[in-house]
């Protein structure tokens, strides 16, 4: 499979919004590096990562100019347009650079801007044009403006829950603070060293263990108790939870009855 047909499957399995067709371009081994949020993910951690963001981001994504293609590598811009806009409102332009073995991608490096977060120089910076990758942008906080936010995003998770709303995004999550999506990006990041998902999803994994434990009535399915901590499916439950207890709920649940 040449590049071109490469990137065109790549971004058309991106337009239909399936997961397990973006991971099948990667390597069992392979990552994919989100600069933007400064986060590596596996490609199991990649499926539950595209879960949250298609149901949250729907966008369609378009090829911009040529696809460059090296000896093991890949390299293209492209536009991501909301899929309910009649103009270019709230678009953004990115670049991915990706090696290759064969017809998958060892490596996936995806740069791009959006909603106000800079993004990193990217390598490809020559393809997808200086006005469209811009230079990564310090977030400029203070060791002491951090602590200050983190504290009141703890105190927001502890005392208003708010992790529990399913839709809870980003962006959202900064209007509740006041603070700008950058900076917020950059305390969860450099704070809690974990992406938004992980730090939102540690909270929901936390009351779901509270809630798989013994208990008077009827015991809550599995489905059940994801709904109610805020996860929208079973799948993406069971990775996040496995990720921070080891477990499956099942699991879990089993060991606490033993």
């Amino acid at each position: 499979m040449d590049a071109a047909e490469f990137a065109a499957q790549y971004i058309d399995a991106w337009n239909r919004q399936d997961a397990q067709a973006i991971a099948s371009h990667i390597s069992d081994q392979g990552t994919y590096l989100d600069i933007a949020i400064h986060q590596a993910m596996s490609r199991e951690e990649l499926l539950v990562h595209l879960e949250e963001l298609f149901r949250l981001e729907p966008y369609r994504y378009e090829l911009v100019g040529e696809v460059c293609a090296g000896t093991n590598t890949v390299a293209f811009q492209y536009k991501a347009i909301p899929r309910d806009a009649d103009d270019d409102q709230g678009s953004y332009y990115g670049a991915e650079f990706i090696t290759r073995d064969a017809a998958v991608a060892t490596g996936v490096v995806d740069y791009y801007q959006e909603r106000g977060i800079a993004s990193p120089q990217s390598p490809v910076a020559d393809v997808a044009g200086p006005g469209n990758v811009q230079r990564y942008a310090k977030s400029g906080l203070s060791v002491q403006q951090m602590d200050e936010v983190k504290g009141r995003l703890g105190e927001l998770m502890e005392d208003q829950r708010i992790y529990l709303q399913p839709e809870l995004t980003l962006p959202e999550l900064a209007d509740v603070l006041e603070c700008s999506v950058n900076h917020l990006s950059q305390v969860i990041n450099a704070g809690f060293g974990m992406s938004f998902f992980d730090y939102i999803n540690q909270y929901r994994v936390k009351e779901a263990m509270t809630l798989l434990g013994p208990c008077e009535g009827d015991t809550p399915t599995v489905l059940a108790v994801a709904l109610e901590v805020g996860f929208n499916s079973t799948s993406t439950f069971y990775v996040a939870f496995k990720k921070v207890t080891g477990q499956t709920p099942a699991q879990y649940r089993r060991s606490l009855a033993d």
